[in-house]
């Protein structure tokens, strides 16, 4: 189970991480599969690499955890599941698409949420 557990870690990280580089890069087809109604005007866009930058670290962080303290690598993670939860809460009161807000933030809270069981359990 510990494994398993460390897998599904990996996987969001790895994956928020390159998520971060494409709004880096102001990655418009990226910002639009975030969910919200609308995307900002161009002169505005530079939130976009705000919301990069907050991505690479918020991979980042769990990984230097899982080699430097592991112990701590649960909390640490279950921390961070309020990111893809208050993501999902923002697209949801904005009014943006719910198939979006459930099936991209919420499920990644979702897994986010069984690794952490499953590093308690391992």
């Amino acid at each position: 189970m510990h494994l398993i557990g460390l897998i599904l870690v990996w996987l969001p990280c790895v994956m928020i991480i390159y998520v971060g580089i494409m709004y880096l890069l102001k990655n418009q087809a990226n910002a639009a599969g975030f969910g919200l109604p609308n995307l900002p005007d161009p002169p505005a866009r530079g939130w976009w690499q705000l919301k990069g930058v907050r991505d690479i670290a918020s991979g980042i962080a769990p990984i230097l955890v899982m080699f430097v303290q592991p112990a701590a690598l649960p909390w640490v993670f279950m921390v961070e599941t309020l990111i893809p939860i208050g993501d999902m809460s923002v697209v949801l009161a904005n009014h943006g698409s719910r198939a979006r807000a459930l099936g991209v933030h919420g499920l990644t809270a979702a897994v986010m949420i069984i690794a952490v069981v499953l590093l308690w359990l391992g």
